[in-house]
């Protein structure tokens, strides 16, 4: 059941000073938490200081805690001059990410800032985030932590700084035109138009949201306002290893949303598979199998290692379209049918059309090629098709 809670509280109205555009009529920050009960309160109060005062406000907090987090949120909102929602989900679909992008559908307000719950991100700066919007029309305003001004102090040792620059220096060399002008796309403090967003559209994995958003639904307008990172208040960092390896896999399934590049891809992981394949030959004949049925079996090894990169670099967000064993035996039919297709094309090619060996051989790679992988996306991987209101994963509301 979905259990939506929210404190009531009064919008003041925003400071208006002299020479400067109005600020918007409000805005909702959004906090997507995942334990961090220790946090909570602090995070509230720092709020309640720096942004009623300046522009009304709401918070939403989208919840995918194990530990007492919601009750925490509940009790600390009691005591809040604004509006507190907390939304709890019951399955944490796309990580901290698909945890801002419910937020991001169930805003109301002209403004929606993105911010963590850790007080790494100040809550001070959401009013001149706000401010620098409205004054430069901007759709997307982001803290950055690379231009003058910024500093990411808070990242704590060598190890995280190096990794922090290395998906920095990745992701703007993977989409230069949708990342210009952005210097930290690895932000998660942000504030964007609630015009701007198409959420429908986003399909985020962990929790680099303003990536997503940004190669997705980048709006035209983007300034950035710099920002010094804070330490963490309480509790531990969430980043770890496999965070990590979701990044690199958000990273190609960006990089891969076109036909075109999802073909090319095609084809690397399946040039890749030849490595398993040979091992297995090799293997097998030293072992005393004949060398034909060792190629057959050997066929399969590759067979199974493109089946499973492509399941978790192309196709992750299609694979719940079809049982895993249906795609299984799709993707090894198609894969096997290649081996025997290829032959007669390349003597009809030599024997009908006087084709040389080699270019028959070269072109038949290709037409098998094209055909394995229009039959791939069609019959195994086929688009996902529109959910229905309410099909999606269950949440719970709950009023503070």
């Amino acid at each position: 059941m979905s259990q939506e809670s929210t404190v009531p509280g009064e919008l003041g109205d925003p400071a208006v000073r002299a020479g400067e555009p109005p600020e918007p009529g409000a805005v909702t920050i959004v906090v997507p938490t995942f334990n961090e009960s220790g946090n909570i309160r602090e995070l509230l109060h720092r709020i309640t200081e720096s942004v009623p005062s300046r522009l009304p406000c709401e918070v939403l907090f989208v919840d995918d805690s194990t530990d007492d987090t919601p009750d925490v949120i509940v009790r600390a909102a009691q005591d809040c001059p604004f509006p507190v929602t907390l939304l709890h989900r019951e399955e944490p679909v796309g990580g901290l990410g698909g945890a801002v992008v419910e937020g991001l559908k169930a805003a109301g307000s002209d403004w929606i800032v993105v911010m963590d719950g850790d007080l790494q991100h100040p809550p001070s700066l959401v009013p001149e985030l706000i401010g620098t919007g409205e004054r430069t029309n901007a759709g997307l305003v982001v803290a950055s932590r690379y231009i003058k001004g910024g500093s990411r102090a808070g990242l704590a040792g060598g190890y995280r700084i190096a990794v922090s620059r290395g998906a920095t220096w990745l992701a703007k060399t993977l989409f230069p035109r949708r990342l210009r002008g952005i210097s930290d796309p690895m932000s998660g403090f942000f504030a964007i138009r609630r015009s701007a967003v198409t959420a429908e559209i986003l399909q985020p994995l962990g929790y680099k949201i303003l990536l997503e958003l940004a190669v997705r639904s980048r709006p035209r307008e983007v300034t950035e306002v710099p920002f010094v990172f804070q330490e963490r208040f309480a509790g531990r960092s969430k980043s770890t290893a496999q965070e990590g390896f979701r990044f690199l896999r958000h990273l190609v399934g960006l990089r891969t949303a076109s036909p075109l590049a999802r073909m090319v891809a095609f084809g690397l992981i399946g040039a890749s598979g030849f490595v398993p394949n040979l091992l297995g030959l090799w293997a097998l004949t030293r072992l005393g199998v004949h060398y034909l049925p060792a190629e057959i079996l050997a066929n399969q090894l590759g067979v199974a290692w493109n089946f499973l990169l492509i399941e978790h670099l192309l196709f992750r967000e299609r694979r719940r379209h079809r049982r895993w064993w249906d795609r299984v035996g799709r993707f090894a039919l198609l894969a096997n049918a290649d081996l025997v297709l290829r032959i007669p094309l390349i003597a009809t090619l030599v024997g009908t059309f006087g084709v040389g060996v080699l270019p028959a051989t070269a072109l038949a790679l290709v037409m098998t090629f094209v055909l394995r992988f229009v039959g791939t996306e069609a019959l195994v991987y086929l688009p996902r098709r529109s959910r229905t209101p309410g099909s999606g994963s269950r949440t719970s509301r709950r009023a503070a």
